[in-house]
């Protein structure tokens, strides 16, 4: 029963089910560069996550005292865990996310792409979660997790998922500072117009070209099919939310829109692999969504 709750406190700690929204980060950025979902692309997708796990426990250390009033629930002002264990745990999470890196994508990867993503995530916990700039921190963070899947290879074509995922999580990081005292309603406002923004990033051509001949119009057609239903199944899943927070921008409601959006990158990142030409992987991305629902009922997200 002991380990049981402190593996419970730990999945509080490092939001556990929110981390499957990840490898679809890099999956994404993989897909525009023209990399699959091989081994490196997964060794590199399990970084990232071992990364956004450090994060999150980074976050709780650096806010311990304010949670104390604020979210007395949370796993160090309850005194379930340590201040010093969940700094070890983002320091030993940090280290096996640059890790994984070095192994599925070599010096050059840790370097161009791990490196940047590992230091936007503590200077975000760190100091400027705080400031002004901290949204766009966080936004930065998210957009260089896609960049990540592009391994040693050159960025630019993932600059397109990139902005589109980038787009979703200024905004959402925007709303996510009032889920305690409730939202302006211009704030929300601005996340739904954002998340308009992400979804028209999407709907971007998908692109066929890597199919040989004859195939290219059926994998374009099957492409924009899985395009358009994974968007759909993104607005469906967050623009209520974020609707009902315009109506009643309460901190109850708030916080909901801000877990619906968590959640939402799922989809956005499937209409961003079918882009690529891969309706197939975008069809688990989106399916994965009531799972994480779920379990984000037993752990939350935010």
């Amino acid at each position: 029963m002991r380990a049981r709750r402190a593996l419970r406190a730990y999945a509080e700690l490092v939001r556990a089910p929110a981390a499957a929204t990840v490898p679809g980060d890099v999956l994404a950025g993989a897909l525009a560069s023209g990399r699959g979902p091989g081994p490196r692309t997964l060794g590199l997708a399990g970084s990232s996550v071992c990364l956004y796990w450090a994060g999150m426990a980074l976050n709780d250390w650096a806010d311990r005292e304010l949670d104390a009033a604020e979210r007395p629930e949370r796993p160090l002002p309850s005194g379930r865990i340590r201040p010093g264990a969940a700094l070890a745990a983002a320091a030993g999470l940090t280290a096996a996310g640059l890790g994984l890196a070095a192994l599925a994508g070599g010096r050059r990867t840790v370097l161009r792409r791990t490196l940047p993503l590992a230091a936007a995530v503590w200077a975000y916990d760190l100091g400027a979660k705080q400031t002004p700039l901290g949204p766009a921190v966080m936004a930065a963070a998210r957009a260089l997790d896609v960049l990540h899947g592009t391994g040693p290879g050159p960025a630019r074509p993932a600059l397109g998922p990139a902005t589109a995922i980038g787009a979703h999580t200024l905004a959402l990081t925007r709303l996510s500072r009032h889920e305690v005292a409730g939202a302006p309603p211009h704030e929300v406002a601005l996340t739904l117009v954002s998340s308009a923004v992400a979804a028209a990033a999407g709907l971007a051509r998908a692109d066929a070209t890597a199919r040989p001949g004859g195939l290219r119009a059926a994998a374009g057609g099957t492409a924009r099919t899985a395009q358009t239903a994974a968007l759909v199944v993104y607005a469906a899943g967050y623009g209520p939310a974020l609707v009902r927070a315009v109506r009643h921008p309460a901190a109850p409601e708030v916080r909901r829109a801000v877990g619906a959006g968590i959640h939402a990158l799922l989809p956005l990142q499937a209409s961003l692999a079918a882009r690529a030409g891969a309706p197939g992987l975008a069809v688990p991305l989106a399916a994965a969504l009531p799972l994480v629902r779920s379990l984000a009922r037993k752990v939350s997200s935010t």
